[in-house]
Parts: structure tokens; C-alpha cells; sequence
């Protein structure tokens, strides 16, 4: 198996080059289908203020009914699905904001370890923990400066700042948000795991997003992880809980919602530029994804736009 390189994880920008850190978020009447698994070098804060929701980190399931937050670290496989209406908000960040010059026994002990993934935050924090009441005040914080000077990115679907005041409100929430985990004894050292099965799994998702355009086969996927086919679709839907066309399909229907959001070509070019090649195809799929014939989520959405 090859090594996955650095140039397939999530080929996205959170935030802005001088202040890497970005809000999404998701309202009752947003269309969500949720996240499909991936990975990033950067920190997620999720907070699950309403609904349920299954997560999966690194091979493993949550079950979320209650609101909470979870914590992403770099380089965690991730995907969250959504199984009722939804009220969710997610900041992803790059540790490196916390950091400063000043070299005290908090960049020694916290900061630096954060940085170079010697530190991991807990994966959930409900509010039967006495941290959480203390962390969800920062966050709302951290909301408010967003929603004050921020503005919103169609395309990534992102919401950022640019406003010096506030990325320091920010920046402060975050490190109190630190301080408050650090001082409950929540943030541990990495555990470390030869689960060979992630690796490959990230290994075929990445494959998976630097092809879908093309014509995928499953012979490929299958020989670029060193199994047969047969072996292959059943480690992958034992990983993820579809099969790897399963996975394929809502990618692509993934990319094409980003194309109706952001751009005004015709159904026929999103098809084809999401690699579908049979349009009576894409419109099923796209319609078993979103309820939506490509054209009436176009029209939905710049209806709320407006």
C-alpha cells in the first residue's frame, strides 16, 4: 500500500491565510446530508446544540442524542450523518493561532505539544462534565465574534473574519476553552495505534476524490489497497456502511450540489463534470441524496439566499 500523501487530505482552506479558522454551521431548515468521511491536519470543535446524529472517528461510532460537543484532532477520519432535523455548528481551526513568542510554561506544557500533536482533546464533552458549562460559554463567545464581523463564503460554505478585534475575541475563547479542558485533566497524550485500517481507508477516500471525475473502477481501489475486489468491497462497507459505488455516488452528488450553489451551469456539464455519464443516472442519485431534482435545489437555494 502506498502511503498517503499530505496533497489528498481535504484540499480546503478554513479561515483566511493570516487568521486559519472558520464556522459552519447548520440550522433546522438547512438542506444537510452531513459529512462524508475525511480528514484535515487542522483542529474541529463541534458543537451538537440539537438532534441526532451518528459520528464515526477513525473506525469508530457515537451515537449523539444529547447536545455536546466533540472534539476532531489533526488527522482524525471523520464523518458525522444526521438522522433528525438539525442544529449543529462546527469551528475548524490550525493550532498554530494559540501559539505565541513568549516562551512561558503554558507554550511549553500546552501550546507547543497542541501544535505538534503531542496533545489531543478529549473526543466528547456532555454537560454532565463541570467543564462543559465553562467551554460552552467560550464558544458562544467565540459565535458571537464570528456573526459580528464575519462574512460568508458561498463556495466553502464558511463563515470568517478578517476583523482584527474579533479573531483576538477569538483567539482568546479558544485558549480559555484550553485552559478550562487543561485544568479538568481532559487533555491526554495520543494513544498510538497500528490500525492499518484507516491508513487505507484514507488511502482509497483520497484516491476516490482525485478521480471522480473520471470513470472509477473497483479493480482500482481494490489494487491500489492490495486486496482482491471481493475483499475489498467488504472491508470498505465494514469501514464506512456503504459500499464503495455507495460512497462514489455521494461524493459526486457532493461536488455537484457545490457546482448548483456556485456556478450557473447547465444540469448536463454538472453531470458530466462530476463523473456521472448518464444524466438519467445523476438525477436519481441526486434526487435519493437531496429529495430535490438538481434544478428545484438550485431554486431552493437561491430562494434563500435572497
Amino acid at each position: 500500500m502506498h502511503p498517503v500523501s499530505n496533497s489528498l487530505k481535504e484540499q480546503k482552506d478554513h479561515g483566511t491565510l493570516v487568521f486559519p479558522c472558520g464556522l459552519y454551521e447548520v440550522f433546522e431548515d438547512t438542506i444537510w446530508s452531513g459529512v462524508k468521511h475525511h480528514w484535515h491536519d487542522e483542529i474541529e470543535i463541534i458543537y451538537f446544540m440539537k438532534g441526532d446524529y451518528k459520528l464515526n472517528v477513525n473506525m469508530e461510532s457515537y451515537d449523539i442524542h444529547e447536545e455536546c460537543f466533540c472534539f476532531i484532532n489533526s488527522g482524525d477520519l471523520h464523518s458525522i450523518e444526521p438522522l433528525s432535523k438539525s442544529i449543529e455548528s462546527a469551528i475548524v481551526l490550525n493550532p498554530c493561532i494559540l501559539s505565541f513568542e513568549h516562551y512561558d510554561m503554558a507554550q511549553i506544557r500546552l501550546l507547543h505539544p497542541l501544535v505538534k500533536g503531542e496533545l489531543r482533546f478529549p473526543r466528547t464533552l456532555t454537560p454532565s462534565n463541570p467543564a462543559f458549562k465553562k467551554v460552552k460559554e467560550e464558544y458562544q463567545e467565540i459565535l458571537n465574534a464570528f456573526h459580528q464581523t464575519g462574512f460568508y463564503l458561498c463556495e466553502d460554505a464558511q463563515t470568517i473574519t478578517e476583523n482584527p478585534a474579533s479573531q483576538l475575541m477569538i483567539r482568546a475563547s479558544l485558549l480559555k476553552i484550553l485552559g478550562t479542558l487543561s485544568s479538568y485533566s481532559l487533555l491526554t497524550e495520543p494513544v498510538k495505534t497500528d490500525d492499518y485500517r484507516i491508513e487505507i481507508i484514507k488511502s482509497s477516500l483520497a484516491y476516490i476524490r482525485s478521480h471522480y471525475q473520471d470513470k472509477l473502477y473497483i479493480r482500482d481501489l481494490a489494487r491500489q489497497a492490495n486486496m482482491n475486489e471481493q475483499y475489498f468491497c467488504r472491508f470498505f462497507k465494514k469501514a464506512l456502511g456503504k459500499s464503495p459505488v455507495s460512497y462514489i455516488n455521494e461524493y459526486r452528488i457532493k461536488q455537484a450540489i457545490i457546482l448548483l450553489q456556485t456556478t450557473d451551469l447547465p444540469v448536463m456539464d454538472i453531470c458530466l463534470d462530476c463523473g456521472f455519464h448518464n444524466l438519467g443516472n445523476f438525477l436519481r442519485e441526486f434526487k435519493k441524496d437531496t429529495s430535490f431534482t438538481p434544478l428545484q435545489y438550485r431554486k431552493h437555494f437561491s430562494a434563500k439566499k435572497s
